[in-house]
């Protein structure tokens, strides 16, 4: 993948920062630690979340990622944003920033929503969809009251739904998810509370990784 040259916008070398926080510190999410150690992430830094200036070079980044992914192969690489300026909002205001961000990209997008999913937030069935491929987001920040969400600086991982459908068709993805809740329950204490299986409840409910007990109304509107 190209890296165009600017001064905030940084590439994958970049990113042993993050590597140390999946890999060395034993992340629970054994995927993300196959990624880091196969060198299957493509991961960008820019300045911050806030700054709809960076919107077009992520979407650039992001569609170069797509071209050169191989849906045919069943090895996972996975997208990363991160966004280096300090930062210290609380979970409720990083909820807004992740949603906000999430809809100014889609702003830029010509594609239609990935027809596999539902682009209704609130519907089972959801998944976000950029440049007509559905994304599982994972928003991480200093901030998050879950251990495997506190990373040093906001950062934003796009996983691919194929991947989670590979991993059914292989037969393998129960086992890989109740091996990932084992090892966070090792390690927080319990369960994420707001991780439900695909279609029993809205993953939108998951990306900014806030436990959510109230009545939750979407800042996002497509």
């Amino acid at each position: 993948m190209k890296s165009l040259k600017n001064s905030s916008h940084n590439s994958i070398s970049e990113g042993e920062n993050l590597k140390d926080f999946i890999v060395e510190n034993d992340h629970p999410c054994v995927m993300a630690q196959t990624v880091f150690k196969t060198k299957a992430v493509s991961h960008y830094k820019f300045d911050t979340i806030e700054n709809p200036s960076n919107d077009l070079a992520i979407i650039h980044r992001l569609k170069n990622y797509l071209e050169s992914y191989d849906f045919n192969s069943k090895k996972f690489q996975t997208f990363i944003v991160e966004f280096t300026d300090s930062y210290s909002k609380s979970e409720l205001e990083f909820e807004k920033d992740l949603w906000a961000f999430l809809e100014r990209l889609k702003k830029h997008d010509k594609c239609e929503w990935d027809p596999s999913v539902s682009s209704d937030v609130y519907d089972t069935n959801y998944s976000y969809s950029l440049l007509g491929n559905a994304f599982y987001i994972i928003g991480m920040h200093p901030n998050s009251s879950r251990n495997a969400r506190s990373t040093q600086n906001v950062t934003l991982v796009f996983n691919l739904h194929h991947q989670f459908e590979i991993l059914r068709q292989m037969g393998v993805y129960t086992n890989v998810r109740d091996r990932i809740r084992k090892r966070d329950e090792e390690k927080n204490g319990s369960i994420n509370p707001m991780l439900a299986d695909f279609g029993k409840s809205s993953e939108a409910l998951q990306y900014s990784g806030r436990n959510i007990t109230e009545k939750w109304e979407c800042p996002f509107k497509h």
